[in-house]
């Protein structure tokens, strides 16, 4: 697959502000902090289509963009950040778990993962819900710069034990800085909008 276009359509809250589902979206969800924007830039070839911040958690709304004028792109706010109220942890939950549930167009979730940390309850749950609606998710581990080439192999093995990964689900090492990972990414998601489309 290759980008050659991507734009900004606009951000919303709960599913009457979303845009028209005219096109097969794909969501980007993780963590507060994992590297989610980042992620959405190396594939767009693009620095700043989606806002990248060192400050967990800015992110609290559901930005909507339009990749190749032919899918959507679609970044969730991140969960699990600790130092911000209750009720903003729910507000956020209540509006993620309404996209996922609701959103028809939704194809595949790109499910972010921090190399260097261990699946935490969020993550566990948020792999438990998907698998109950059934909608297909891809694990990408981010910021395996980090390590050495060993180290990011071992941890990638300690990671797909700890959320039980079968052979036949897909987990891609990622690094923003040497953009490893991209290539695979983005074959994966043509492969899997071409399957799409067979069944469709």
């Amino acid at each position: 697959m290759k980008i050659t276009s991507a734009q900004f359509i606009k951000s919303a809250v709960w599913p009457p502000q979303y845009p028209p589902a005219i096109m097969p979206e794909i969501a980007f969800v993780g963590r507060s902090n994992v590297g989610k924007s980042s992620l959405m830039n190396t594939l767009v070839g693009r620095k700043n289509l989606a806002k990248t911040s060192n400050t967990p958690g800015r992110t609290q709304l559901i930005n909507f963009f339009t990749v190749n004028e032919t899918i959507s792109f679609v970044d969730l706010p991140g969960y699990g950040f600790a130092k911000v109220p209750r009720s903003v942890k729910k507000d956020w939950g209540d509006m993620m778990e309404a996209y996922l549930r609701e959103r028809q167009s939704l194809c595949l979730v790109i499910f972010i993962l921090d190399i260097r940390r261990d699946p935490n309850a969020d993550d566990l749950s948020l792999r438990d819900w998907l698998d109950h609606y059934r909608i297909p998710y891809l694990y990408i581990l981010t910021k395996s710069d980090k390590l050495s080439n060993n180290q990011a192999i071992a941890r990638k093995r300690a990671i797909e034990k700890m959320l039980r990964i079968s052979s036949e689900k897909k987990t891609i090492l990622f690094s923003a800085k040497t953009q490893k990972g991209k290539v695979e990414i983005l074959e994966f998601l043509e492969n899997h909008l071409r399957a799409l489309d067979k069944h469709s």
